[in-house]
């Protein structure tokens, strides 16, 4: 999986002062790659790169980088898995070019040499994050695959310096770095409890952004605009202007050998592999194609945690015993749970609120014992329709919106007098009376997401705060615009026509990306595992933008053609049941074993501090969740993680 860090500087440095600069930067991200480290300097060219291994393919030194081609035009750091290397070394080979190793990095720098970097880049089909100097153009490229499953960060002084690398600690450790927050973005990761890209918590960096390049040939010049090599919105108007027309079963089928060439490209690997099993569509998929494909029991790995209702590890070990996996199952205790909190701050090293995050975590660090690989299921949910959001959504927001402004205002003060815990309790005394498609988990979360939505007029405004955790970020940071972003454009746009493919395309372009993979990535990176996504296969994703909705969602179905996937080998019976999501009970965390912490961040003097953030709203909703109330948990959360982030950064 690896990490790496580079720079580009105008100013005259010798090889040892470009030297020690990035191995400074490399050297906060040694977690990324324990198994080996390399540093390359062109002092004439003011060029630096500096790479940490995580050896997966070819473990000899032939895989050692930063990594140069055999002409030493180009030199490489790379990060990540091209799946379809042995395929392109083939082609190459006809073409005349040799190879020492079998490691797909070398695949990559013969590729530029017989293509160029913008067309080879879109031949490779994987998860990567590169730089790449070329010493004929004398240019720095950067690059980063189709779903932004890898990251890369950029940060431009204005004064002669540019840096990036794979993660922020690395750019922090550089030469020069301003470390002033944008206002806006630090609003928008406390609506939507991520940084949504090409932003970043701070002022001068920036996040390439997903299927694209950027290169840079002057470090006294502005950051030019990065090019898209692969478009995700170009995907779905392809997929408009060419539907798939054949039957039911012919898109099953056509959706089972993709996912199984999918899986089949990510089981290779030069160490021990497994995969992640909660029991769901997603990861039962993947682990059953996985199995199909397998010799041996796989190697699978699941958390059970002491809170029943957030505890999926029942349903991940009937899977596995159909299956006949080599699984592992790992009982997280509240206290552990805890003990995860105070290190998230360094795991993420830019704020981040995903409650699953901790869980994530706690899963990697299992898998780690015993694998240096694991497969994940990540991606169904927003590629195939998976979120409840989807399956009522488009009703739900079309018969809300026909409302008189007036009467919805009324019901949503209806619904936000009575706590959360006073719903929960009314449903738990009429839910036994209910047939089973109607009974929910928490249903006071639900409802009160519903109060939420009706105060808001227009589709994109509800959608949007269905994903908020606040839904006027404004308001608790000074000097904050926060204007429309991608999500609220995707929504307001008139292609995709229908109302539940914007929604889908929303989130693979915000969610899926900025909140996600950035989970994954740093949980798996923190613990040196590297995670790989078939669900994320780009063949995968243009196919699924050619079905017709209803092979998403039908009748109150989510991910309907997946799940015909899994019941080829799976008995359906083993899998249906409510949706659980990977998640941990932050309401009662806040107001049982994290009050004191919780208070001691929320601190009048503390918010104030920097006049970043206004403490009248935030003390008015920490009284609603000392309360009993948990409508406020998530929005509360993740004030307490930005607070904890500014205390270790800033």
């Amino acid at each position: 999986m690896c990490g790496f860090a580079g720079l580009l500087s105008a100013s005259t440095r010798s090889v040892e002062q470009l030297t020690a600069a990035v191995e400074r930067m490399s050297a906060t991200i040694e977690h990324r790659g324990p198994d080996d480290s390399g540093v390359w300097t062109e002092p004439e060219a003011g060029v630096a790169l500096a790479f940490r291994r995580l050896a997966i393919v070819d473990l000899s030194a032939h895989g050692h980088q930063p990594m140069q081609s055999p002409s030493r035009r180009f030199t490489i750091a790379f990060n990540g898995e091209v799946y379809n290397h042995d395929e392109l070394r083939r082609e190459l080979r006809a073409l005349g070019f040799t190879f020492r190793g079998h490691s797909d990095t070398e695949v990559l720098l013969a590729a530029f040499e017989a293509w160029g970097i913008p067309a080879a880049l879109e031949r490779f089909l994987g998860m990567f994050a590169m730089a790449v100097w070329d010493a004929r153009t004398r240019t720095v490229t950067l690059a980063r695959d189709r779903m932004g499953k890898k990251p890369l960060f950029v940060y431009a002084d204005g004064g002669g310096l540019v840096t990036f690398a794979s993660e922020l600690k690395a750019l922090r450790a550089a030469p020069a770095f301003d470390a002033a927050i944008d206002r806006d973005a630090l609003a928008s990761y406390l609506r939507y409890l991520y940084v949504p890209g090409p932003q970043s918590i701070y002022a001068r960096v920036r996040k390439l952004e997903p299927g694209h390049y950027l290169e840079i040939r002057d470090a006294r010049a502005a950051l030019p605009e990065s090019r898209p090599f692969w478009s995700l919105h170009d995907v779905v108007s392809r997929a408009e202007a060419d539907p798939f027309t054949g039957s039911d079963e012919d898109a099953v089928d056509e959706l089972e050998r993709l996912l199984t060439r999918a899986v089949g490209d990510r089981m290779f690997a030069d160490v021990p592999l497994g995969a992640f099993l909660s029991g769901g569509i997603d990861s039962s998929t993947i682990v059953a194609l996985m199995q199909r494909q397998s010799a041996r029991p796989v190697k699978t790995f699941s958390i059970a945690f002491d809170e029943a209702e957030h505890n999926e590890a029942e349903h991940a070990a009937r899977v596995a015993r159909h299956l006949g996996t080599d699984h592992t199952e790992f009982l997280v205790t509240g206290r552990e749970a805890l003990e995860v909190v105070p290190k998230l701050a360094d795991i993420y090293d830019e704020p981040m609120a995903d409650a699953s995050q901790v869980p994530t975590f706690l899963v990697c660090g299992l898998a780690r014992r015993e694998v240096t690989v694991a497969l994940s299921g990540d991606g169904g949910d927003e590629i195939f329709g998976g979120y409840n959001r989807y399956v009522h959504g488009q009703r739900m927001l079309r018969r809300v919106g026909s409302i008189p402004a007036p009467a919805r205002w009324l019901i949503a003060a209806g619904i936000g007098s009575v706590g959360t815990d006073g719903w929960d309790r009314a449903y738990r005394a009429v839910s036994p009376l209910m047939p089973e498609p109607l009974r929910h988990r928490l249903p006071g979360d639900k409802l009160h997401k519903l109060g939420r939505l009706m105060r808001h007029d227009g589709e994109a405004a509800m959608y949007r705060s269905l994903v908020s955790a606040w839904t006027d970020p404004r308001a608790l940071v000074h000097g904050a615009t926060h204007g429309p972003g991608a999500l609220e454009r995707t929504l307001a746009a008139r292609s995709p026509a229908g109302l539940l493919e914007r929604m889908m395309l929303a989130d693979q372009s915000t969610y899926l990306v900025d909140d996600q993979m950035v989970k994954v990535d740093r949980a798996s990176m923190a613990v040196s595992l590297e995670v790989r996504v078939p669900i994320l296969d780009q063949r995968v994703i243009e196919f699924s933008w050619r079905l017709p909705s209803h092979l998403k969602v039908r009748d109150g179905v989510s991910k309907w053609a997946l799940r015909q996937v899994l019941y080829r080998h799976v008995p359906r019976e083993i899998i249906e049941r409510p949706k659980m999501g990977f998640s941990v009970p932050i309401g009662a965390w806040l107001r049982g074993p994290l009050r004191e912490w919780a208070e001691s961040l929320l601190e009048p003097r503390r918010l104030v501090d920097g006049e970043l953030l206004r403490p009248e709203p935030i003390r008015r909703a920490w009284s609603t969740v000392v309360g009993g109330s948990d409508a406020s948990a998530l929005g509360i959360w993740s004030v307490l993680l930005f607070q904890q982030w500014r205390a270790r950064w800033s």
